[in-house]
């Protein structure tokens, strides 16, 4: 009888015979192997033997550092300072729009793109079925309606199909978001926009520096609007922007988040009021934030075309075990960013009684760290979300409960930026676990 053993970066042979068993050169006993094929959630060897983690995200460095304490050190923190009016005009070059508006964070940026577009009470905003909450809570916060869609299979994001089923005459905005390591089919959602009249806010926060047929994620509808969070691909702690083409709705933006200033206005000297009834806030972020993502952008083009890259390699390879499948990036998608990696298995290739569940559960006892299930709810049944069901509406959501509740695992973006040999031993820390799993 042949054995073929799998470890963590060698096959091993061994042939049982009547006089116990011959080993091919490698040295390993035949207990050992055995050892190396059971899965270390019932007690064998990991393939990340010493306990494999990552550094801490966000990466840090001493240049950064420096900048902060000049920064610091110069007394000027606060309200259009230097640096923030550079970096947002960057961000937004990067991203192939004209105009753009730095924030305290991409919460404030949604509902300031929707109240800059007008949207209002009695209103009906469509959104996918499958994002963070926040995009559903943007309509919510200026008094309009959330309408969840169902998404994509393949690319987990909103089916243009199903945002143009759910319009009404009530529908005044769509908030297309894209979604982990993918781009939404925004030109196809733009043009059912444009028919119907309807404003289009893209909602790019797992997005930076993505491009969709060569131009920028948020450069497509009237505004796009961009998180810089802490688990962010480029982050300041907090943070966001809106980017747009329209230089009114650019002014719009700048007075609603800077308490009715015009853009880049000196304290205490407003050129004059803001558009009457235009409700402003004080949304302003700071230089500290902005120094730490200018120099993320410097790096952002290489930095995305290596996640790029790993990603390439982990589908290609985890595509190849039965049962795995991952989610496909944007379908004219010519630089897809990666906020983290999606992969689905296929509930009907497990054992019985096996779900995805225990595969995550596996995959972590091999010392895969940050393997994980995601938000594990649609929108409008996450833990957070704690509207009444008179306050929005579920136009379709099959698709991706499907996703969400049976198949979805996500890999962290620490997996992307990682070493190939790393990579290497996630591919077979799954190899494993369906092996032991699969029918």
């Amino acid at each position: 009888m042949i054995y073929c053993i799998t470890g963590t970066d060698k096959v091993y042979w061994l042939e049982k015979t009547t006089a116990g068993h011959r080993e091919n050169g490698t040295g390993i006993k035949f207990k050992e192997a055995m050892q190396m094929s059971k899965l270390a959630i019932d007690g064998g060897s990991k393939v990340f033997p010493e306990g494999f983690g990552f550094e801490p995200w966000p990466p840090v460095n001493e240049k950064t550092a420096d900048r902060l304490r000049e920064v610091y050190l110069s007394h000027k923190w606060s309200f259009y300072g230097e640096v923030e009016k550079k970096f947002a005009a960057a961000f937004a070059k990067y991203h192939d729009a004209a105009y753009g508006t730095f924030m305290v964070n991409g919460t404030v940026t949604l509902e300031t793109a929707l109240n800059a577009l007008g949207i209002g009470p009695g209103d009906e905003v469509i959104v996918p079925s499958w994002t963070w909450m926040a995009t559903g809570m943007a309509p919510v916060f200026l008094g309009a309606t959330p309408v969840f869609v169902d998404g994509q299979a393949d690319t987990f994001c909103m089916d243009p199909a199903a945002f143009e089923a759910a319009i009404t005459p009530r529908t005044k905005a769509v908030i297309p978001v894209h979604l982990f390591g993918s781009i939404c089919d925004i030109d196809q959602i733009v043009a059912i926009a444009k028919k119907h009249g309807i404003k289009v806010v893209e909602d790019c926060a797992h997005a930076h520096g993505g491009k969709w047929e060569g131009k920028g994620v948020g450069s497509f509808g009237n505004i796009g609007s961009f998180s810089f969070q802490q688990s962010k691909i480029m982050t300041g702690g907090e943070g966001g922007e809106c980017i747009t083409d329209d230089p009114e709705l650019f002014d719009r933006i700048g007075r609603i988040s800077h308490i009715g200033y015009q853009f880049a206005a000196e304290r205490g000297k407003p050129a004059g009021p803001p558009p009457t009834n235009l409700i402003c806030h004080n949304y302003r972020a700071t230089e500290f934030q902005a120094v730490i993502l200018m120099d993320q952008l410097e790096a952002l083009d290489a930095d995305s075309k290596y996640r790029a890259e790993s990603a390439a390699y982990l589908r290609s390879e985890l595509e190849k075990i039965p049962g795995i499948s991952t989610q496909k990036p944007g379908h004219k998608a010519t630089m897809q960013s990666y906020y983290v990696f999606g992969i689905t298995v296929d509930p009907a290739m497990l054992k019985e009684g096996k779900t995805k569940a225990d595969v995550i559960a596996a995959l972590n006892a091999e010392g895969a760290v940050e393997v994980f299930a995601g938000w594990g709810q649609p929108t409008y049944k996450q833990r957070l979300f704690n509207l009444s069901p008179d306050r929005f509406r579920v136009a379709s959501s099959a698709v991706v409960e499907d996703i969400i509740y049976n198949k979805i695992i996500l890999a962290d973006i620490r997996w992307l930026m990682t070493t190939r040999a790393n990579q290497e031993k996630l591919v077979e820390a799954f190899r494993k676990v369906m092996k032991e799993y699969s029918k």
